[in-house]
């Protein structure tokens, strides 16, 4: 339960990022939703694989890399299914706000946590009970 818990709020902190990075990248720099949203999710991605390799699951000891990759595969993944649903909930008119924020939460519910405990930081999870 407190991994799961950590892990909320890595993500919190993380989507805080994007979704700061996002909005100035359309408000300031007048970028288009769909390519701030991309920026977005690399800039929360990356700090959301450190947090999670060094606090959420404590997994220090297994290859940077590997995770790395394996994470590369998952975020892939995460930013195709943002990408979607930024797309379709802005185009039937919802605010690009309000868009990413139903995006965001659906994913990460659905497919982020569950892949990153079971298969990006799995190894330094096997011994955790619970």
């Amino acid at each position: 339960m407190i991994t799961f818990l950590k892990a909320n709020l890595a993500s919190l902190i993380s989507s805080f990022f994007d979704y700061l990075v996002t909005i100035l990248a359309v408000q300031l720099f007048g970028m288009n939703v769909v390519l701030a949203n991309f920026v977005g999710n690399v800039s929360g991605g990356i700090l959301n694989f450190t947090l999670g390799r060094k606090w959420v699951f404590g997994a220090m000891s297994s290859s940077r890399f590997v995770q790395a990759k394996k994470y590369f595969l998952v975020w892939v993944g995460n930013l195709l299914l943002n990408a979607l649903g930024m797309y379709l909930l802005t185009e039937i008119g919802l605010y690009y706000v309000v868009s990413k924020i139903i995006t965001s939460l659906a994913v990460a519910v659905c497919y982020n946590y569950p892949l990153q405990k079971r298969y990006v930081f799995k190894n330094s999870m096997e011994y955790e009970v619970g």
